[in-house]
């Protein structure tokens, strides 16, 4: 997505705006790099809402459990006035989101033993990214949420320090998970999207004309990143089968009631944030 979006801003702008990509991290942590950005650097990160609790708690609702049943639903959250205080807020922080409908994936969980149900969670350690959304979603189904750099997984693993990890298909693949443990779990416990974002003070320092082109190749970089995306999961799939992971088919309802917990383990979160957000979505 990040090469396409290159190719199109530069097209688009006749060359005067210029993306360089830094993968993996290069650039530093993803705390670091939006620290960065607040303080004025020209980078635009891609980051989780999760992330930006930091900033604004309730930004992290937009990554809890089971909050909509597609996609779609979540993406149409980001157009309505609710969304936009929400920018706002983020904006008083030094946030300027740059683009808000770039699709990471469904997570699911990969394992030493098979998860079948919730009560097969109990007392394993489950790596998760180093942030309270995923510390609190993955305690509320059982488990021990270890927080660990994605990196260090596959020792992790190996080591026994951890049971299973969570992620999208492509990125369990690309962590090479599959390697080390054999049992997949289609929990699909959360659906994320992912914004790009850059300070606000740096997005003011670029010309109008320039900012319009960012936001809306951005958008349609997206929207072909989907696409990608669909195809690696299919493709990631065959892959896992061939070389001999189990797939378990799990009661999303079981999850979903035992992940219910979630939504009131946040007391800095606005009252009614649950409410109100869960309302926008039955509207759809």
């Amino acid at each position: 997505m990040a090469e396409k979006w290159k190719e199109l801003a530069e097209k688009e702008s006749d060359g005067k705006v210029r993306l360089n990509i830094y993968p993996s991290s290069q650039l530093g942590s993803e705390k670091d790099v939006v620290e960065q950005a607040i303080m004025g650097n020209n980078v635009v990160i891609f980051t989780g809402y999760d992330f930006l609790m930091d900033y604004v708690p309730d930004a992290g609702i937009l990554t809890a459990p089971y909050l909509t049943e597609d996609f779609d639903s979540l993406l149409e959250l980001t157009t309505t006035d609710w969304f936009a205080d929400l920018e706002g807020r983020l904006n008083d922080k030094g946030i300027e989101i740059v683009n808000t409908n770039t699709i990471y994936g469904e997570r699911h969980l990969m394992t030493v033993d098979p998860i079948e149900d919730p009560q097969d969670l109990s007392g394993m350690k489950i790596r998760v990214p180093n942030n309270p959304m995923y510390v609190k979603t993955f305690e509320a189904l059982g488990a021990s949420a270890t927080p660990m750099p994605l990196s260090d997984t596959y020792t992790g693993l190996q080591q026994g320090l951890i049971d299973g990890i969570e992620n999208p298909l492509p990125v369990l693949e690309g962590a090479k998970a599959h390697e080390v443990v054999k049992n997949l779990s289609l929990t699909e416990h959360t659906k994320i999207m992912s914004p790009w974002i850059a300070g606000t003070d740096f997005i003011e320092t670029l010309p109008k004309e320039s900012v319009e082109v960012l936001k809306e190749t951005g958008i349609e970089a997206a929207e072909y990143g989907r696409e990608i995306m669909e195809k690696e999961n299919e493709k990631v799939q065959e892959e896992f089968k061939a070389q001999g992971v189990e797939f378990h088919e799990v009661d999303i309802e079981e999850f979903k009631d035992k992940a219910e917990s979630v939504y009131t383990s946040f007391p800095n979160w606005t009252d009614g944030l649950y409410e109100t957000v869960n309302s926008l979505i039955e509207e759809q």
